[in-house]
């Protein structure tokens, strides 16, 4: 993934890492939260076949078609990136669904037919196409992934709106905006999110080295969706982790319903070090019981690239 790279590792270091407080409408929106519900955790990665995972979280000699059954058996959910690139169909989701629990969640991503190629407009038949493929995923579907091309600036709101309110309302949607425009005015950025939660839609969360505006702390549900980029297993991806945990464990005694946290990084082969980071920090300092996926053969600090915390 290489949204929000930052070039030179070196640069890393004078970053201010750390989360903004939580914008008021979020503090709102917690507010409303019932008393002594319990918060569901999603923890997963962006892909699963990764051949060079194999005799790290796969078993030696694992072949492809294997790689999601195992995969599962480690995490509790993906951010489905591969159906951004190809319109899904049934009988592939009925594939992918049959190699997973009954707990396991898929978070797909729109194609770019509708999001990129069309930008949201005129897709009617698209996104019946779309829709009629991951219903085939039945209680593994969790919510969809939105993200408008990334030139979609403020202007096309009206646009982003009338295609939120075209998808079925059963159906659970987060939004990602790239472009800056949305973040460089606090009246556009208000307006926009404000927007989001009357449409009972949320709003995902990316935290990268070189975008922090992206970093906004606005839910717009009581639900989360947190996208973190790391690098390499740089030191601060390890702090930033922590940090991100303790806003979790906060979100968790304000009665947050459900967070889905997906780790990426510029180079995935790294992705599963810093995920098991997390969810034993999550263990811990949440007091979740998520599994903590266990490695083939556990990498020596010297293997990362910039050496462990």
């Amino acid at each position: 993934m290489d949204f929000g790279r930052v070039a030179d590792t070196a640069d890393l270091d004078k970053i201010n890492f750390k989360l903004p407080p939580d914008h008021p409408g979020t503090t709102n929106v917690l507010a409303k939260s019932p008393v002594g519900k319990k918060t569901t955790f999603y923890v997963g990665c962006a892909k699963w076949g990764r051949p060079d995972w194999v005799g790290k979280i796969y078993p030696p000699k694992t072949k492809a078609g294997d790689f999601l059954e195992y995969y599962a058996k480690k995490f509790n959910a993906i951010e489905l990136n591969a159906t951004f690139y190809r319109m899904p169909y049934r009988k592939q989701i009925e594939g992918w669904k049959s190699k997973v629990g009954k707990d396991f969640k898929f978070c797909p991503k729109f194609v770019d037919q509708i999001t990129h190629l069309r930008r949201l407009k005129n897709t009617k038949e698209l996104l019946d196409e779309f829709l009629d493929a991951i219903y085939a995923f039945e209680n593994n579907l969790g919510p969809i992934f939105l993200m408008p091309h990334p030139q979609m600036a403020p202007q096309s709101i009206d646009t982003i709106q009338a295609f939120i309110e075209s998808v079925p309302k059963d159906v659970q949607l987060f939004v990602e905006l790239r472009h800056p425009a949305w973040y460089a005015d606090k009246q556009v950025f208000d307006d926009a999110w404000n927007t989001f939660e009357k449409l009972k839609t949320g709003s995902v969360i990316t935290d990268a080295s070189g975008r922090r505006d992206c970093v906004h702390m606005r839910l717009t549900t009581r639900e989360a969706f947190i996208r973190f980029v790391g690098n390499g297993l740089h030191p601060t991806d390890y702090t930033r982790v922590d940090d991100w945990v303790q806003r979790m464990k906060q979100w968790t005694d304000e009665g947050i319903k459900t967070i889905y946290f997906f780790m990426h990084q510029h180079e995935e082969i790294h992705s599963p070090e810093l995920a098991k980071y997390l969810i034993e920090k999550m263990n811990q300092e949440i007091g979740t019981s998520l599994q903590v996926p266990e490695f083939v053969k556990v990498p020596a600090k010297s293997e990362t690239l910039f050496g462990a915390k």
